[in-house]
Order: structure tokens, then C-alpha cells, then sequence
């Protein structure tokens, strides 16, 4: 072999080695993706759980078309052996042309009837009473509008998925203690069980339920900024399937990437709404929230002008 043979055939081979390295690599990659793809699938599979649609509506609505619809996000106490209760009632209103979303908390502990339960009691009873579908009907009577979509999320569970994420951080605007936690104000780190408590503290807190809403909502936004960041896609898997088997949905795949598609910039234009005006009383020994008549039929109209209906 002579000089210009072997240049010619050390470039091939290092050609091979390169094109070798690079196939290796995509094939990885790839791997990953397929991985990540069959991970995806399944948890959206375990996580889809239809029920019958709102009768409040006239028409059905459409993403392709970006009609405004509303979401009921149920956090739930639930366990093998308890149904639960929800502890966290949270109603979106998403209205694609204005890229807006508003968002109201419903105080757990609201009196108002139970719709197929023939009660009158704390709103987060409708769920341990019948399930998602009694705390949609429950909620759409309270506030006289439809419920096109809901959210449940098993807030015991839930903890496994913070701890997927190797943890999550909050600012917290408050120095608060609960039992043998204590939790500093300012930046803290948080693992599941400790995002759990900090979470659920209400009696601790000054501001009651609605100190512990705002809590809830940081908590949420920790997880969505940290399930972002490039470290967490390694613990994907992990991920997706502490999400599959806590969280239920009547989204189904197509809609949620219609909303990944068209609406990604929505969160950006949130407004939280709260109830501000009520009191709350004792009957019988149970403690009771009582809205202001005043105030739920302002919020009532702001929900469903922002949805588009009479």
C-alpha cells in the first residue's frame, strides 16, 4: 500500500468511525424518543376518563374553531380505601381570541346544594358524595354556567411526582409551621411530602382558605416550570407515569395538542379571581362559607361573558 492508498483509507476508516459514532447516537436518541412517545401514550390512556357532556350547552364546542371553554380542576384526597374529598376546587375560563384565561378558586367549605344528592352542604362534599360528575353538575349550578372539561388530581398521589422531579421551589410570602414543619419565608426547597403539608396548611394561616389557594397555585406553577427544564427530561419516564396514575381527564390527546399548539401563550395572561366579600358561620357545629349574593353574581357574569354566553 503505498502513501496516497493509506491516507485514502485511514479518511475512509475515519469516516466509518464518525458516521458509526453519529448512527450510535441517533439510534439512542431515537430510542429515547420512541421510549418517551410509548410513555406519553400510555399515560394519556390511563389518564383519559370521558363522561357525558354538559347539557348547559346549545352547540358543541370546537378548538379548531377556538372556541372559549372552562375547565374544573378537582384536587382530591383520595385513597385505596377512601373515595375523598376535594380539597382544592379550581374553575378555568379560557377564551383563545382574547388570549386570556380567568381563573376562580371555590372556597372547599361553600354551602350550596349538591345537584343528584338532594343536600344542601359544603361544596367539596359533592365528590364523595358521586364522584366528578356530581361536583361538574354541583359546580355549574352554583355558578349557572357549563363545564366543558375537568382535571382530577389525586393530591396524595401527587407527592410522587414532585419527588420525580427531584423537588420543587417556591417563594413563600409567609413564616409558617405546621406540627414538626416549618417552613421560612422567602425561597425554599420542597420534596413531595413537604410540598404536600405546605399545601394543604389553612388553620396556620391568617387568611385561611385562601392563603392556602395561593399556596396550591405556586405549588402548580413549581411543577410546570421545573418539568421544563432540560434536567427533568431525563426523568421523563418517571414522570409521565406518576402523571398517569394521578391525574384523570375527559381531554382527550387530540385536544391536548390542539391546546399545546394554539394556546401556549395563555399562561401568560392568567387573572385569578377570588371571592372576597363572604363570612363565614357555624350551623349544627359545621363550619360553613357564605358568599356575598352581590359578589357571585359579578363573578357569575364575568366567568360567563369571558366564555361568551347570555
Amino acid at each position: 500500500m503505498n502513501m496516497k492508498e493509506e491516507k485514502w483509507y485511514k479518511k475512509k476508516k475515519f469516516r466509518r468511525i464518525v458516521l458509526g459514532t453519529v448512527l450510535l447516537l441517533l439510534l439512542g436518541i431515537g430510542g429515547y424518543a420512541f421510549s418517551i412517545f410509548k410513555s406519553f401514550n400510555s399515560a394519556i390512556e390511563t389518564m383519559h376518563q370521558p363522561i357525558e357532556k354538559t347539557n348547559k350547552r346549545d352547540n358543541d364546542i370546537s378548538m379548531q374553531k377556538q372556541d372559549p371553554f372552562s375547565v374544573l380542576m378537582l384536587g382530591v384526597d383520595e385513597t385505596a380505601n377512601n373515595s375523598g374529598r376535594t380539597d382544592t376546587m379550581i374553575l378555568l375560563t379560557v377564551n383563545p381570541k382574547e388570549e386570556s384565561v380567568k381563573m376562580l378558586s371555590i372556597p372547599r367549605d361553600t354551602k350550596t346544594e349538591i345537584v343528584g344528592n338532594g343536600t344542601v352542604e359544603k361544596i367539596n362534599h359533592a365528590y364523595a358524595r358521586g364522584g366528578v360528575e356530581m361536583s361538574i353538575a354541583t359546580v355549574e349550578h352554583f355558578l349557572d354556567m357549563p363545564i366543558d372539561y375537568y382535571v382530577k388530581i389525586n393530591m396524595e398521589g401527587f407527592k410522587d411526582v414532585i419527588d420525580a422531579l427531584n423537588g420543587v421551589t417556591v417563594v413563600n410570602d409567609m413564616d409558617l409551621t405546621y406540627k414538626n414543619d416549618h417552613f421560612p419565608k422567602g425561597e425554599i426547597e420542597l420534596n413531595g411530602k413537604k410540598a404536600l403539608v405546605f399545601s394543604r396548611i389553612r388553620y396556620e394561616d391568617p387568611r385561611g382558605d385562601f392563603g392556602r389557594q395561593i399556596r396550591q397555585k405556586q405549588i402548580i406553577q413549581a411543577i410546570l416550570d421545573k418539568g421544563t427544564n432540560l434536567s427533568s427530561l431525563l426523568k421523563i419516564d418517571d414522570v409521565l407515569g406518576k402523571l398517569g396514575e394521578n391525574i384523570k381527564t375527559n381531554f382527550t390527546l387530540k385536544e391536548m395538542l390542539s391546546i399545546q399548539k394554539q394556546y401556549k401563550s395563555l399562561n401568560k395572561n392568567i387573572e385569578q379571581i377570588q371571592f372576597k366579600d363572604g363570612n363565614g358561620g357555624k350551623e349544627a357545629g359545621v363550619w360553613y362559607y357564605y358568599p356575598d349574593e352581590t359578589e357571585l353574581s359579578e363573578i357569575k357574569q364575568t366567568l360567563k361573558g369571558h366564555l361568551l354566553l347570555k
